[in-house]
């Protein structure tokens, strides 16, 4: 009795996880179509090399402590191979409304074509930014 509650238990709380990844795994995707229609609207995308979109607000404290340094440390490891555009969401909400920013920072990775690959929302690590820009710059 007690082995089949328990089996109910961790199968239900398997399907709420499943649930939620493929939730987030939708809004990612949700996001990244919308912004390919605003992709033809970066400036720095034209330059033919890829652009990291950065969102951020002077009050987000991690945007300040956490994922501008990691930015910084990125810009240098690609060495001018990498265009960083960043975007004050709360100077520009409408803009941010644009791309799907729903909180910051945000960063959308974008091809040399202008398209966009990948979107971390939340603090993204130099290495999870390392890794999506490595296949673009080969």
């Amino acid at each position: 009795m007690l082995t089949s509650e328990l089996f109910v238990r961790i199968m239900i709380s398997l399907a709420i996880i499943a649930g939620g990844l493929l939730l987030y795994w939708l809004a990612n995707r949700l996001v990244l179509a919308r912004a390919r229609s605003h992709a033809h609207n970066l400036p720095a995308a034209r330059r033919g090399r890829p652009v990291l979109l950065y969102f951020s607000s002077p009050t987000c404290a991690p945007c300040r402590t956490v994922q501008r340094p990691a930015i910084q440390r990125l810009s240098e490891m690609v060495a001018g191979r990498l265009e960083v555009v960043e975007i004050d969401a709360s100077e520009r909400p409408e803009l941010a409304s644009q791309w799907g920013v729903l909180s910051v920072p945000t960063t959308l990775v974008i091809d040399a074509h202008g398209k966009p690959r990948h979107v971390n929302h939340g603090v993204a690590p130099v290495e999870k930014l390392l890794s999506q820009i490595q296949d673009l710059l080969s």
